[in-house]
């Protein structure tokens, strides 16, 4: 097994935080304008490509 480097695991997290779904109270506050995550994907389908 590999072991991560610590900028690789900070971008990977990144990542994961950019993964979150928008909170329902943004969706409301934004009267619909902000309604999904444009950097939500699903893990099976897309790859998640990162610069190594």
């Amino acid at each position: 097994m590999t072991k991560k480097t610590s900028t690789k695991k900070h971008s990977l997290g990144h990542y994961l935080k950019q993964n979150r779904r928008v909170p329902v109270l943004a969706i409301l506050r934004t009267h619909r304008k902000v309604q999904h995550n444009v950097f939500q994907r699903d893990w099976r389908h897309r790859k998640l490509r990162v610069p190594k």
